[in-house]
């Protein structure tokens, strides 16, 4: 009979913990994480155009993710601090939404997924804010993996984008 998977947080006893890498070996790492903000046209279309009153809504929204993937360990109780070595967000208008991408990478004994989601997270939630005096109905959706390279587990590529 096979085991089921062991959550790696958890002791033998069900007490949270931080999980040892110690033994794991120094690879490169990369994830990719997207999350989607979707608004009203006519918000999308001054976010576009440059015209949302607190100022550039993508300059800001990008810069705001890849502060927030540097700081994930102080976010997410049980994530390593880690030493990145590349973080980008990009942002793309879609239909009445913007689309996040989120990349990050470190050369390390974990991985980077952590970082990715937050910054796409932490991304989208900046959009809202510097948006929400002109459309209080904005959504945050669809905050997920990608895919993830590097590490024991190997290759992860998300089939249902």
């Amino acid at each position: 009979m096979e085991e089921a998977p062991r959550l790696t947080h958890v002791d033998e006893r069900g007490a949270a913990r931080m999980v040892d890498v110690a033994g794991k070996a120094v690879t490169h790492r990369r994830a990719v994480a997207s999350a989607e903000v979707r608004m009203l046209p006519a918000t999308l279309a001054m976010i576009v155009e440059g015209r949302a009153p607190k100022g550039d809504v993508f300059a800001v929204a990008r810069v705001a993710g890849i502060m927030a993937a540097k700081r994930t360990a102080d976010l997410v109780p049980m994530c390593h601090p880690l030493s990145l070595t590349h973080v980008s967000v990009d942002l793309e208008p879609g239909e009445a939404a913007v689309l996040i991408t989120a990349v990050a990478e470190t050369d390390g004994k974990t991985g980077v997924e952590m970082e990715a989601l937050t910054a796409a997270s932490v991304s989208a939630l900046t959009i809202y804010d510097m948006c929400k005096a002109v459309d209080r109905g904005m959504v945050i959706v669809s905050v997920k993996l990608l895919e993830k390279q590097g590490g024991k587990s190997g290759h992860y590529l998300r089939e249902d984008v």
